[in-house]
């Protein structure tokens, strides 16, 4: 079973228990969207299949951005270089979750193979920079950073990273949203047949080096 360590924030509670990576935690007995998911309570967790509580409590407690930047929505930086690869860390800026991955090589490969059944294989639609108008939807290849809210109806979507499994042999890994089934590939980019009408948005950004990012600002001051 894929589990993730996670810590929800809250003023003055810090709180890191092992979850399943389940839609089924996310839904109602009478499978109606989990309302409190909407109030987009936002998360710093480190997600992965080999991921257990232990481990990850030296690194969630890394990743948190002061409590001013968050307050003023200001650019939010953040460290990654303690961010293993195909793991998925959690930030907050302006009260939303952005999701930052080191993509293996792997993972660059199967977004290449999800072309064919997502809606804007080249990312016309305007919902990322110019700068990461391409293949993979980012500075670097591989470096994915991406607002983590579905939109279709602003629900916080669970990440499915491994291929297979439960979502089918068809998957190649990325984010599925219970709410009402809509799915995205490794970059973001919204699958057809679903309820979301467009691709994850990519957030302005810029490297200030190779092992720390600024979220909320690019060099020109988006």
């Amino acid at each position: 079973m894929d589990f993730a360590a996670v810590h929800r924030y809250n003023p003055g509670l810090l709180r890191i228990p092992a979850i399943p990576h389940s839609g089924s935690l996310l839904m109602s007995d009478s499978k109606k969207p989990d309302k409190a998911r909407r109030n987009l309570v936002v998360a710093t967790s480190v997600l992965g299949g080999a991921a257990t509580v232990g481990a990850a409590v030296p690194f969630v407690a890394s990743l948190l951005p002061s409590e001013r930047a968050k307050a003023a929505g200001a650019p939010v930086e953040i460290d990654i270089s303690k961010l293993p690869p195909g793991e998925l860390g959690i930030f907050e800026w302006r009260g939303k979750p952005v999701w930052v991955m080191k993509r293996t090589p792997q993972m660059l490969k199967d977004i290449k193979k999800d072309d064919a059944v997502v809606v804007d294989p080249h990312s016309t639609v305007p919902q990322q920079p110019e700068y990461a108008k391409n293949e993979f939807r980012s500075i670097k290849p591989e470096i994915m950073v991406l607002v983590g809210i579905c939109t279709h109806l602003g629900c916080s979507p669970t990440p499915k990273l491994q291929p297979d499994g439960d979502m089918g042999s068809e998957w190649q890994g990325g984010f599925y949203c219970p709410c009402h089934g809509s799915k995205f590939d490794l970059a973001g980019r919204v699958y057809k047949g679903v309820p979301a009408p467009k691709t994850l948005e990519v957030p302005p950004y810029q490297f200030l080096s190779d092992s720390t990012i600024l979220i909320g600002e690019d060099k020109k001051g988006a």
